[in-house]
């Protein structure tokens, strides 16, 4: 008998939440993106987040990129703080 949960199949919508974030970050890390494309990107990958927040995908992973983290962190702080 195995201690561990019986995983639970992941919804379309997360993996859609997470591949939408992951394309979002990689355009906006791309130098050659457009500013335009950069600013469309942005409110796209912070959209994301409280999906991959509710999976603990920030507590299993790391945002290598320091701009990428500092963004996240202070929009996950900021959407913390309204819902206080």
């Amino acid at each position: 008998m195995s201690l561990l949960p019986v995983p639970t199949p992941v919804h379309a919508t997360h993996a859609d939440a997470l591949t939408d974030f992951v394309v979002h970050a990689q355009l906006m890390l791309d130098p050659a993106t457009p500013e335009a494309v950069r600013r469309e990107a942005e409110p796209r990958l912070l959209a994301q987040l409280p999906t991959l927040q509710a999976l603990g995908v920030f507590e299993l992973f790391t945002l290598r990129d320091p701009a990428l983290r500092a963004l996240v962190r202070d929009e996950l702080q900021a959407r913390q703080m309204r819902a206080a």
